[in-house]
């Protein structure tokens, strides 16, 4: 695990740089290690990784907005870490396009795990294939989506809930419920997230399919639209 995939770090304070940096080698990756902003957009421009972790709070700028600007060019993973544990910072996170968030302190162990199933389950390849189905498409095998016969760019939670909703189509499930199926670690996020998720699927479809098949039922949860043949 970890052969030739390379990890970013941009994270200002030392001894959770390092032992991150070491603890992701000891698995097997190449890390890059950078201490602000100006350094990790340099390294990001020049470099082709395959995970970004990225602190919230750096000296020379703010890790939300360099996240935007990451996300508006490519689909790398991102992990955000940041010392506040306010509910407004990881929907903040979620919805501008970051695959996880982890508040400090946390064990260099758990983020190893959080980096391994992000790279797991993240479909990167930046391709658009056509197939001859008009309908939603799931593969579950090598992590595809395809709406109207085009490849979608997705996170990986973005993934497991279009993946999940797909399945019984005109079934609604609550936000607890795509919690339960579609995080490791359900306990750890909220029902708010789940409200990120879908925001960024539907803008996804939409700009595939020009139409939403993603339905809202308020006060009980999200699910696929049944089409008609």
């Amino acid at each position: 695990m970890g052969k030739n995939e390379s990890i970013l770090i941009i994270e200002d304070e030392p001894s959770i740089a390092d032992n991150l940096s070491l603890s992701l080698s000891r698995e097997g990756y190449d890390v890059s290690l950078c201490v602000n902003l100006t350094d990790g957009r340099e390294f990001f421009n020049e470099n082709n990784y395959d995970c970004m972790i990225l602190d919230v709070g750096l000296p020379d700028g703010n890790g939300f907005d360099f996240c935007r600007e990451v996300r508006s060019q490519s689909d790398i993973p991102i992990i955000m870490l940041t010392a506040r544990s306010d509910e407004i910072d990881r929907v903040v996170g979620l919805e501008i396009g970051a695959d996880d968030y982890v508040t400090k302190p946390f064990s260099p162990r758990e983020l190893v795990a959080r980096v391994r199933a992000v790279l797991r389950r993240t479909q990167r390849e930046i391709k658009i294939n056509h197939v001859p189905d008009s309908k939603i498409k799931v593969d579950e095998d090598t992590f595809e989506v395809y709406v109207e016969g085009k490849l979608m760019q997705l996170s990986h939670h973005e993934f497991r809930l279009i993946a999940v909703l797909a399945k019984s189509p005109g079934r609604i499930f609550s936000r607890q419920q795509l919690l339960e199926k579609a995080w490791d670690d359900p306990q750890a996020a909220m029902e708010r997230t789940v409200d990120a998720h879908i925001k960024g699927l539907r803008s996804k479809i939409r700009e595939i399919s020009g139409r939403d098949l993603i339905q809202t039922h308020r006060g009980f949860g999200y699910s696929m639209i049944v089409e008609n043949n």
